[in-house]
């Protein structure tokens, strides 16, 4: 060896880049999308123009303004946007969906530095705000295909009318599978939503751990309270959370042992809210709690030094 060469970490090279991963997110929602479409009309394309469009006006203008470097392509934002109008009903004023962006981008991401920089889930964290500062438009339910009506159809969601115990509104399997019954845009068809999670699996942009677990935590504790474990399963946004926002690289636990506990984190706190709370669900609170806990599960579960030495 004729020359030593030393360098600090990383060590290794990776031709995947922020913008390749955000990318395969991209795609893997992007059957989720056109379900929307198809289920609530024309106006689920316009309430994620809006969010996109937002998250990326918000970005942009927000490191315009402090000097810093422009990030608008690495489609960060994108994805923002995408997952913010899924948890939204179709019937949300577009104002609000505005809003709804600003929040998730300045407030949530950039005051805290950025992509990689945010302690929480942009998306989640602005959906909880909405919900709170708009409870009334945040619940305001449309049945499947009315949407595109002068006057669309209000109708309760599975989880709902679970709760009221109102048999006659409760879908059938095949109807929450195909989505066909009212809730957020990106939260109904559980068939896109299973499409997209495997797409990303095989590109390994995730890993199975988070939802997995955390799936198998909500099933089984489900199973332990007499629900209806399948039912229960395909309604809400449970599918939606687990696989693209449980999953975020900046929020949640690289290790695995970290992402088994995050998992069954969000299981047993989505179980809790969804039959003794409030509420009837539960996976943006259990997220955005997870992600509270996740640096303390990282000092957990985070590799030990080959010496074995204990840290001070």
């Amino acid at each position: 060896m004729n020359k030593l060469i030393s360098s600090v970490s990383p060590h290794f090279f990776s031709r995947r880049s922020t913008r390749t991963i955000m990318l395969d997110v991209i795609i893997a929602l992007l059957p989720t999308a056109i379900a929307s479409v198809i289920i609530f009309g024309l106006r689920s394309l316009l309430i994620i123009g809006v969010c996109v469009a937002g998250c990326m006006v918000s970005e942009f203008l927000f490191e315009k303004l402090c000097k810093r470097e422009n990030t608008i392509g690495d489609l960060s934002a994108v994805v923002t946007g995408l997952l913010l109008a899924y948890n939204l009903p179709v019937s949300i004023p577009v104002w609000q969906a505005v809003f709804g962006s600003v929040t998730a981008i300045i407030v949530v991401k950039q005051l805290f530095g950025g992509i990689g920089q945010n302690f929480a889930n942009p998306a989640i964290t602005a959906r909880i705000v909405m919900m709170t500062a708009f409870s009334g438009s945040m619940t305001n339910w449309v049945a499947p295909f009315t949407a595109k009506m002068p006057d669309a159809v209000s109708s309760a969601t599975p989880l709902t009318a679970a709760a009221k115990g109102t048999v006659s509104m409760m879908p059938s399997y095949l109807d929450l599978f195909l989505g066909r019954h009212a809730g957020c845009l990106g939260e109904t068809c559980v068939l896109t939503l299973l499409l997209g999670g495997i797409y990303l699996i095989i590109r390994r942009v995730i890993t199975w751990h988070t939802p997995v677990v955390y799936l198998a935590t909500f099933a089984l504790l489900s199973l332990i309270c007499g629900k209806d474990v399948l039912y229960q399963l395909m309604s809400g946004g449970l599918l939606l959370g687990a696989i693209f926002m449980a999953t975020d690289y900046a929020t949640t636990p690289s290790t695995v042992w970290g992402k088994v506990i995050f998992g069954a984190g969000c299981g047993l706190i989505t179980i809790l809210i969804r039959f003794w709370g409030n509420l009837p669900e539960g996976v943006s609170f259990s997220i955005l709690i997870m992600n509270i806990l996740t640096p303390y599960i990282m000092k957990l579960t985070r590799n030990r030094p080959l010496t074995g030495g204990v840290e001070p």
